[in-house]
């Protein structure tokens, strides 16, 4: 497993490497929480200005501007206000986060508390995925070491400023990524999707102001602070700013998470050079999903020779999008029906069932693709499959409609052929007959 950064020097990933630097002690010794001192000089409009000027997006998937989001939260409000972290990474391929939080918790501590001295949050709280209930411990230690240097608590550092840090798990359900329905989980309610508006911003944790950011949103905000907005959206781009962290799995010789730099160029030599080139006898390129499960797969046409830059805005151009940074590889032995009806079982698998699009659309797609794969496909179903991904898409009450039609779509429109050997000829793409 490859933990690297390519093109730039480590910055999230700069204590990875680095014996318990996990620990308090080693993070200090790395020049850990001064730019939490340096923060609680600043007044809080100049550090969301900072986190505004560093073009930092959210990581967790949606890249909506993470200073834009901060300056949302009312300044005179008369209800309490909490910065809530999305640590629920269930997207499938994304892996990134675990790392940030087993081996660099106290970096989303005094991301969390930067955040919140800037908006006046008097609560921190760290909402884990179900499946990662070990890294609580992880967590309540880092915790409960900040506490004990006064970083954590009361008064902090000798100042003014308070704050009390909590940690809490789900029960394994991907929809609490959403973050609505994270709050209701974290309320102690079942986890289904807000109606918005009103935004967390506005009526988040308890109905009260709320910022929702991700692991790696977070712990970059240290960075920011300690080198300057510019200076770290310099290392990016004028509109993606930064670092990004990518989960590298599927037929590379050298999966792992990777640090590139936003705008890097290009996503070819990523695969080809930077992760090693593929597996299995060097098979040839045949499908990449560069941002997790939800995101449109995208073909080698797409991929080889067009320079696409791995940004924002270099993947829409390219086809596809950042999402959470699952990057998926694969080679040309993968047939993409099959691929395809691994995720949409997935999707309908984790649908909470609150809205009909989504509840009904993700199980009827599960049937047909059932039934292609038993022997049973007819010509007209890659069309049935997109008309019930248009009835879910857009029409649904959360994203999580959207996330189980897009795969279809870009599946069923890029890869015709792997479609057309189980419809018309009922065989896979690599011949495999039916089990008619």
């Amino acid at each position: 497993m490859e933990i690297k950064a390519i093109g730039c020097e480590p910055l999230q990933l700069k204590r990875m490497h680095i014996k318990d630097g996990h620990t308090l002690k080693v993070y200090q010794e790395t020049g850990g929480y001064e730019s939490l001192k340096k923060a609680m000089n600043m007044s809080q409009d100049d550090i969301i200005n900072e986190v505004k000027a560093s073009a930092l997006r959210g990581r967790g998937g949606a890249g909506f501007p993470t200073g834009m989001k901060w300056s949302f939260v009312p300044r005179q409000s008369p209800k309490p206000k909490y910065v809530v972290c999305n640590a629920d990474e269930s997207e499938p391929g994304t892996f990134k986060d675990r790392y940030l939080l087993e081996r660099d918790p106290h970096a989303l501590i005094e991301g969390m508390l930067i955040a919140a001295f800037a908006l006046g949050a008097a609560a921190c709280y760290v909402y884990f995925r179900g499946e990662y209930r070990y890294l609580i411990d992880i967590m309540d230690k880092a915790i409960d070491e900040a506490r004990a240097a006064d970083i954590v608590g009361k008064n902090i550092l000798g100042s003014d400023f308070s704050c009390e840090f909590f940690t809490h798990t789900g029960a394994g359900a991907y929809i609490c990524g959403e973050e609505t329905a994270l709050l209701s989980s974290l309320e102690g309610y079942r986890g289904h999707p807000r109606m918005k508006p009103p935004f967390p911003a506005i009526e988040g944790l308890y109905a009260c102001p709320t910022v929702v950011n991700n692991v790696e949103t977070l712990t970059a905000v240290p960075q920011i602070i300690e080198m300057g907005g510019k200076a770290w959206q310099e290392l990016g781009t004028e509109k993606s700013g930064g670092t990004k962290l990518w989960s590298v799995s599927g037929h590379v010789k050298k999966p792992g998470v990777y640090e590139l730099p936003m705008g890097y160029k290009d996503l070819e030599k990523f695969i080809m050079e930077d992760c090693g080139g593929m597996l299995r006898d060097d098979k040839k390129l045949k499908a990449v999903i560069p941002g997790g499960s939800s995101v449109y797969i995208m073909n080698a046409e797409q991929i080889v020779g067009k320079g696409v830059t791995m940004d924002y805005e270099g993947l829409v151009v390219g086809g596809s999008m950042v999402g959470s940074g699952g990057f998926i590889v694969m080679d040309e032995t993968v047939d993409v029906m099959e691929s395809t009806k691994n995720l949409t079982e997935f999707y309908k698998h984790e649908s909470c069932g609150w809205c009909t699009p989504c509840r009904e659309g993700t199980d009827w797609l599960v049937k047909i693709f059932n039934r292609i794969s038993e022997g049973g496909g007819r010509p007209e179903d890659a069309q049935l499959l997109l008309d019930i991904c248009d009835n879910i898409e857009g029409k649904s009450f959360c994203p999580l409609g959207d996330a189980a039609a897009w795969p279809i779509q870009s599946a069923v429109k890029r890869f015709p052929e792997d479609f057309k050997k189980w419809l018309l000829n009922k065989t896979n793409g690599n011949g495999v007959v039916a089990n008619i």
